[in-house]
């Protein structure tokens, strides 16, 4: 009976029109593979040109075989490439004095409209041999190739690709190849203006998203569970022809003598909870839309019978968090470390008494995105190599947090968990689509 219950509420939840409010528009996919080459296009003539020059690379060369793609690529392959083809190669090379990129692809096949395929098979049956040629011909002061120590996504060069790259490019050469850690990262972490654009209207579809997920829509006390909600969530998605980049959870914190072990949210989940009245629901959930992601965390109060809104004690602990919002990203600065915002805003919440963890990344093109890290959920001191990046402009976060408040009500300590997604622009972070202010309520008042 429990279960033809829940399917019938989330019957309702999945019908794409009628009793409920509409969602913002979603694109169809031929109309959002069109915005995808838009930007990327956009982001190849406009901003590579501006980041390879600030980083002093002149020729950048990528390097994959199909479905075994660097990250990087992936960013780069038009939205009818799924995946590489063959071995795909890409080279970029900045001849000086403004002069426009050129834009190489070493490959059987153009690549988009923006990478001609430039390997003449007659001339050249070894690819290898017409990509040494394009190096020998435009003889680069340095060439960079995706390699580094912290940034999992900047390290895309796979071991053989690299060895064989070596082995027949000339000796004159190989000092002249180093790390494009920066560039790649720059690459991958820099919003263009288009995107910037799109990418409030993505959040908002995030937000609308989880919040229909987390109502009396979806959840009955005593009957639905956090793995329901959890699963409602999922195919909400899958629904509306939407990605998720992770799955999503849900967990209970409530006034029982259990002490809520928020470290448990990263590493074991509680198996699956009853959601009753009283409870205080956390959720965190993101989807992946037009090549950019979401990613938030918000909570929720089960009114009890007869109450009408969210007891007071949690709501002074709600504030606490939302003000460790704004302490943190008060201390962003350009040029400052992921490590060192980390620092200064855990000593201003100190100062202010407030208990908090800060674990923000970037987010972007990859939900973990590339860029500097600020805390991790189990470091608050220092984040080795990503934690020593510095902050760019026109980047984009995540910005995530806890803030712990004793309750007295309960006997325990609370803590509110919180995600979401901003920009930092001209020396400014704003939200791409608010925050949560306040814990909204099961049912809705």
């Amino acid at each position: 009976m429990k279960y033809i219950f829940f399917w019938s509420i989330l019957i309702c939840f999945l019908m794409p029109a009628g009793a409920q409010n509409r969602l913002p528009v979603i694109l169809a996919e031929r109309d959002r593979a069109q915005i995808v080459d838009e930007i990327l296009e956009d982001r190849l003539d406009n901003l590579l040109p501006e980041l390879m020059r600030r980083e002093r690379i002149q020729m950048w060369i990528i390097i994959s075989r199909e479905y075994n793609e660097d990250p990087v690529m992936k960013t780069m392959l038009p939205s009818t490439w799924l995946s590489a083809r063959r071995r795909t190669i890409m080279v970029f090379y900045d001849p000086g004095n403004d002069k426009p990129l050129e834009k190489i692809a070493i490959a059987r096949y153009d690549v988009g409209r923006l990478l001609q395929g430039s390997w003449n098979i007659d001339v050249y049956p070894d690819q290898w041999d017409a990509l040494i040629n394009i190096i020998r011909e435009r003889n680069p002061d340095n060439i960079a190739i995706n390699q580094s120590q912290f940034f999992g996504l900047a390290d895309g060069i796979v071991h053989t690709e690299y060895d064989a790259l070596m082995e027949k490019l000339p000796l004159e050469f190989h000092d002249r190849v180093l790390s494009a850690e920066k560039l790649a990262i720059a690459w991958l972490e820099t919003r263009t203006q288009k995107e910037l654009d799109i990418y409030p209207m993505i959040c908002h579809l995030s937000h609308r998203i989880l919040q229909e997920g987390l109502s009396e829509v979806v959840i009955h006390p005593g009957i639905t569970t956090t793995d329901d909600v959890v699963w409602a969530l999922r195919q909400r998605v899958t629904d509306l022809g939407l990605d998720t980049w992770f799955h999503p959870t849900v967990d209970i914190q409530r006034a029982d003598a259990k002490q809520f072990d928020h470290l448990r949210t990263f590493t074991k989940q509680p198996g699956r909870q009853v959601i009753l009245p009283g409870d205080l629901l956390h959720v965190d959930f993101g989807i992946t839309y037009l090549r950019l992601n979401s990613d938030q965390q918000q909570h929720f109060y089960v009114l009890k019978p007869g109450e009408t809104e969210v007891p007071e004690a949690l709501k002074l602990a709600f504030r606490h968090a939302n003000r460790l919002q704004e302490i943190l990203t008060s201390h962003f600065a350009t040029g400052k470390s992921g490590n060192e915002i980390l620092s200064a805003a855990l000593a201003q919440a100190e100062e202010e008494g407030i208990r908090g963890a800060i674990y923000t990344h970037p987010i972007g093109v990859h939900g973990h995105a590339a860029g500097p890290a600020i805390g991790m959920w189990d470091n608050q001191v220092k984040v080795m190599g990503t934690g020593d990046y510095p902050l760019h402009d026109n980047t984009a976060f995540s910005i995530e947090l806890n803030a712990a408040t004793e309750i007295p009500e309960w006997g325990k300590i609370v803590r509110i968990m919180l995600e979401e997604d901003g920009y930092y622009q001209g020396g400014v972070f704003k939200y791409l689509d608010g925050r949560q202010l306040e814990i909204q309520t099961i049912p809705r008042q």
